[in-house]
C-alpha cells in the first residue's frame, strides 16, 4: 500500500550527498524521536544519532530498508497522521512494472530468462541484480524529471532498467549516463535498431546493454515470476 512512498524515501537517502541529514529529515517529517525509532529498530539511540550526524559511514541498502520500514510501520500504528501528505501519488504511466527480488539474481540468469543478448562486448556480465524496472522509453524520456529517478530505482540501483518502445537506443543511454545513479544493466525490449552511440555509452559507463525480442507481456510475466520465486 505504501510501497511508492517507501521507494521515494529510500531513494532520497541513497542518492543524497548527506544520507544522515536526509534520514533525519524523514524521521522528523513523521514526528518521531531518535529514541522512539531506536526502540523500534532495537538499537540504541546513539546508533540513530551517529547515522544522522554522519559519524557512522553511509548506510547500506539493508540498513536503509530497515530504517524506512520502521518509519512507515510506526506511522501506521500512530494512525497514519502524516503519511497522507506523501502517499497520494499514483504510479506514473511511464512505469510499466517495478519489483525488488527477495534475493540476488545473477545477470546470466536474467539473460537466460529474458532470452537476451549482450551487444556491448568486453563488459563483464558477472554481476548480481536486486530488482528490475520496466519503462516505456518514449514516455520516460519526455516526462521524467530529476526527482522521478528515485521512483525508477526503487530500493537499489543494482537492478535492470528495461526500456520498451526503443527505436535506436540513444536517448535511454544518454539519460542513464547523465544521472548519478546507475543501473547494473540496461535492457532494450524489441528495439528497431541499436545505434553505435548507445553501445559506446554503455561501455563508457561499464553497464552491459542487452537486447531481447520477447513480447512485453511475456517479459513482465517472467520478471514477476522471478520476484516471487527467488530466495
Amino acid at each position: 500500500m505504501h510501497d511508492s512512498l517507501k521507494e521515494k524515501i529510500a531513494g532520497e537517502i541513497v542518492i543524497s550527498a548527506d544520507p544522515g541529514k536526509t534520514m533525519r529529515k524523514w524521521r522528523e517529517e513523521f514526528h518521531l524521536s531518535q529514541l522512539e525509532l531506536a526502540h523500534e529498530l532495537k538499537v540504541s539511540a546513539s546508533v540513530i544519532s551517529d547515522y544522522e550526524s554522519g559519524r557512522r559511514k553511509s548506510p547500506g541498502t539493508v540498513i536503509v530498508k530497515r530504517y524506512v520500514d520502521a518509519l512507515i510501520q510506526m506511522e501506521i500504528r500512530n494512525g497514519s497522521r502524516f503519511i497522507k501528505r506523501f502517499d497520494t501519488e499514483e504510479k506514473p504511466d511511464y512505469l510499466l512494472s517495478i519489483r525488488e527480488f527477495k534475493g540476488s539474481v545473477s545477470l546470466q540468469e536474467m539473460m537466460h530468462i529474458l532470452e537476451a543478448q549482450c551487444v556491448s562486448r568486453g563488459i563483464s556480465i558477472d554481476r548480481d541484480l536486486h530488482g528490475y524496472t520496466v519503462l516505456d522509453s518514449i514516455k520516460a524520456i519526455t516526462t521524467l524529471g530529476a526527482n522521478d529517478y528515485l521512483k525508477v530505482f526503487g530500493w537499489s540501483s543494482q537492478r535492470a532498467l528495461i526500456f520498451t518502445q526503443v527505436k535506436y537506443g540513444r536517448s535511454p543511454m544518454i539519460a542513464v549516463r547523465a544521472h548519478p545513479m546507475k543501473p547494473a544493466v540496461v535492457v532494450y525490449q524489441k528495439p528497431e535498431n541499436i545505434d553505435e552511440l548507445a553501445i559506446h555509452l554503455s561501455k563508457l559507463e561499464n553497464i552491459p546493454l542487452l537486447v531481447s525480442d520477447m513480447e512485453i507481456g511475456e517479459m513482465i510475466g517472467r520478471l514477476e515470476k522471478i520476484g516471487d520465486e527467488v530466495k
